[in-house]
Parts: structure tokens; sequence; C-alpha cells
């Protein structure tokens, strides 16, 4: 009987066990929702779990016919290929033209996808028709995407560099450049509906789209130019371009097809709804109030790396000072060395050589873990400087006189020195402290999503860098006011004790 049982129960777990054995890893994919239509983006008005493009349903499409989930994994665009170098994800995707330059460090599936370049322009623009029309002018183009290199090949076009086509066009809007050059399915999301904008008709050069994949990974790449393959046998391909309102000449070439549409555009047609239904002239208060929950949450990312580096830069600060007053004179020039360096580079370049520069040595961190290090190694050069400053402000007398008591060197240090010192460190350590909770906008270069990233994220979304970023600023001047509070309370106690310990 129990032997039976013992049976039944190994069938039971096998049963259930081997499926989850058998099944294959997820697919992560890298890619960016900020400004990412027609490709993946979170639609206007919709949850921000929601995510849609051409690009994010022809990667489901694929994955599902690996056996594979999807994994989402948000990266900055230009960031897109060190993440895949990295091994942060399996494939890359967001409008990632195929280029020469790219072919040299990564591998490309077959192109899913062929289009041009588009100039768009202001309605009342009368000096440019055509591209050969600006020559002398200033245009915007997306930074290091094909568009810009267009405008570097020309040479005689000032070339103006965005991280969002959004931003290019609402500088087209206010005069400050004369013309955008984007990917023709980004212009017809985001310049096509922009009021006083018009694109225009002529196409300008040709590329490809397809999924990066890195160079180690060739069974994947083969794999998806397969199912790519049957894709576009069976006609869903065509489906999933005519959704998205995607055809064009170059398709009609590259696949043998008449072009002749075999759905409507209803995504497109969704997208452009979405769009006047949350047009500024339809907002207000309750629709504001509807984004606080999604800023706060990303507020949380920025305060919980904030304090952890500032507990990191505060201690390693604190010892870095000690060591150049109290410590030998080889120590106190390592500390200097150390505080230069930190000082002397910019904190945005340490953030991106932890991250994407060790794993070269083998040392592959997180993306927390690179933003904690990354934060508070550049602050603790910053908070060396203060500790410093306020040990090196109590005169020295004050040490000798508690050895003539009997103090150790290090116990007179603790009980004298630091406490004195520590008064005259804490107003500069909470400004450092503020400076940092605005810094930790720069770890969204490391697949963090904080409160900075997810401020252009609905920006760019909702054509809102006003409404958005009162509200964003307001958050960040919440979780600022506190903490400066706390050290005017914790200072003023302090103060209250020195006083009563002279008394």
């Amino acid at each position: 009987m129990t032997s039976r049982l013992l049976l039944k129960l190994w069938a039971l777990f096998l049963a259930l066990a081997w499926p989850a054995a058998a099944r294959e890893p997820s697919l992560r994919v890298g890619a960016d929702r900020q400004g990412g239509a027609p490709y993946i983006f979170v639609p206007p008005g919709a949850d921000e779990k929601l995510v849609k493009g051409f690009e994010w349903e022809l990667v489901n499409a694929v994955a599902t016919r690996l056996g594979r989930p999807v994994e989402l994994v948000q990266n900055e665009w230009d960031s897109l290929i060190p993440g895949l170098l990295k091994g942060d994800y399996d494939v890359a995707i967001t409008g990632i033209e195929i280029t020469p330059e790219r072919k040299e460090v990564v591998a490309f599936s077959d192109p899913y996808l062929v289009t041009h370049l588009t100039l768009a322009v202001r309605d009342n623009e009368a000096r440019i028709q055509r591209w050969a029309d600006c020559v002398g002018k200033r245009v915007g183009a997306l930074k290091q995407s094909q568009a810009a290199a267009a405008i570097e090949q020309q040479g005689k076009i000032e070339l103006v560099t965005y991280g969002t086509e959004v931003d290019g066009y609402t500088d087209l809007l206010l005069g400050r450049i004369d013309a955008m050059l984007c990917d023709a399915p980004v212009a017809r999301y985001y310049g096509a509906p922009r009021v006083g904008l018009r694109l225009l008709q002529e196409p300008i050069g040709r590329m490809e789209y397809g999924f990066a994949v890195a160079k180690t990974n060739p069974d994947l790449r083969e794999r998806i130019n397969e199912v790519l393959r049957a894709l576009r046998t069976s006609g869903q391909l065509r489906e999933i371009v005519d959704r998205w309102n995607l055809w064009n000449p170059h398709l009609t070439a590259e696949w043998g097809d008449a072009g002749v549409p075999r759905g409507r555009p209803v995504e497109y047609e969704a997208f452009l709804e979405a769009v006047k239904q949350n047009a500024p002239a339809t907002r207000g208060l309750r629709w504001y109030a509807s984004l606080i929950p999604q800023l706060l949450r990303a507020a949380g990312v920025t305060l919980g790396i904030s304090l952890a580096s500032m507990l990191l830069a505060s201690s390693l600060g604190l010892l870095l000072a000690l060591g150049r007053v109290y410590g030998p004179r080889p120590l106190g020039w390592l500390v200097v060395g150390y505080v230069e360096l930190l000082r002397g580079t910019p904190l945005l370049f340490q953030l991106l050589f932890l991250y994407y520069g060790l794993p070269n040595l083998g040392l592959d961190l997180s993306p927390f873990l690179a933003g904690f290090l990354g934060l508070g190694l550049n602050y603790a050069a910053a908070e060396a400087e203060n500790f410093r400053a306020g040990l090196q402000a109590i005169p020295r007398g004050q040490l000798e006189a508690a050895h003539s008591l009997g103090f150790t060197r290090w116990h007179g240090i603790y009980e004298i020195v630091f406490p004195q010192a520590l008064r005259t460190v804490f107003p500069p350590m909470t400004n450092d402290f503020i400076a940092l909770l605005k810094d930790s906008s720069l770890v969204s270069v490391l697949t963090m999503v904080e409160l900075t990233k997810t401020y252009t994220m609905l920006a760019t979304t909702y054509f809102d860098y006003f409404g958005v970023g009162l509200l964003t600023a307001a958050i960040y001047l919440l979780m600022g006011l506190p903490f400066a509070r706390l050290a005017r309370f914790l200072e003023a106690r302090l103060q209250a004790r020195m006083s009563g310990q002279a008394a």
C-alpha cells in the first residue's frame, strides 16, 4: 500500500515537474518604451503594464513559435546594443536599423521591415520643399540613428540630436530647428498627428530593421530567421504590418507583394484616437491625479537607491577623511588620489564604466548594485572633503588634552573631536543627499526605471512636459524636504547636547 502511494506521488511529481523542466527559458527582450511608437510603447491613457507596438506584437509572435515566454527589459535606446553585449537580454528591438557599423558588433536577423526616412517641417515653412533644401539649415534627428548619419554625410547641414524623436518634433514646433528627419514609421505616428507640422512626401534613403542578437548566440538568430520566414509565408507578418499602417513601396519590392491592404490599420487608428482623447485640452486635475501612483512607484526606486548610496557615501567618506587627517602620509596620498579621481570624472561616465565596462574584466554587476556603487563611491569623495573640513576645524589642542586625561588617540577622536565635527558636517551632508536624490536619475542608463525616466516616458507619451513636469517636481520636493527638516532637527539636538556638555 505504501509503495503504491509512493509511486503515485512520484508519478504526480514527474507530471508536474517535467513540463517545467522541458519549458524553454524566457526570451529576454531589451527595448525602450519612451517615445517608442509604433515599435513598442505604452498607449496614451493605458495602464503602464499594457505594452503594445508593431515590434512587440512581432516579437511575441516569434516567441510563441519558439515556445518561449517574453520578458521585457527596459533600457535607454542608445544603450540597447551595450546591454545586449553585456547579456542583459537575448534580443534588442525598438526600431534598430541594420547598419554596417552595428553589424560589426552584433548579429541581425533577416529584415522584417524595410522603410525610408521622412522629413518634417512646420506648416508655414516655405524654404524647405525637399531634402536638398536643408543645406545650411538646422535639422534634428535621433542620436546614433541612420537619420543622424545621413545628415552628417551630407556635410552642409547643422545636426541637432535628441534622445527621442518626440523632443525633436517639439523643438521643431517651437522654431528651434528648421526640420526633423526621422524614420518614416516614427514620422507617421509622432510627426503627422502634431498640429502645425507637415511631412514631405519625398522618401529619403532606405533602411532595414532587424532583431539584434549577440554574435555569441548564432542558434537564436537562425531560429528567429526560420520563424520570420514562416510568418511571411503564412501572411501573418503582412497582417501585423497592415494593422500598424506600415506598408510602403519598399516592402512591395522586397516581398513581391502588390501592396493591397489585408485589413484596416486598426492599431494606427487606435493610437491616433488615444492621442486625441488624451490631448492637453481634455486634461484636468483628475487626469493628472491618475498619474500619481505610477510616479510614486518610480519615486520608491529613486528613494531606495538614494538612501542606500548615501549610507555608503557617508560611511566611506568618514573613513577616507580619518585616513587623510590622522593616518600615515602614504594613506593620505591615496585618499587624495581617490577624491580627485572621483570628483574629476563625470558621474555618468562612472556609472557606464561600472555597468558596461567591468564585465570585460569578468565583474558583472546588477543594475541596482552598479547604481548603488556608482552613486555611493562618487559622493563618498564629496563627503570625505566635508568630514575633513569638519575634523580640521576642531583645534588639535583638544585631542592633546584628551590624551593627557588618559584617552587613547582614537578614543579621543570618537568622544571629543567627531561629535563637534559632525555638527559642522550635517548641513553640507544634507545638501549632498538632496543632490544625490536628483543625480539618481542617471541610473536610467542602467536599465532602471526611476522617477525621472518615468517622467520622460509619460511626457513623450502625452506630449506634456509641463504638467507632468510640475507633478514630478512636486514629488522630488516632497522627498527632499523631510530630510532637510530631519537634518536641522538633528543639528539642533547635537548643538544642545554639546552646549550641555560644555556647561
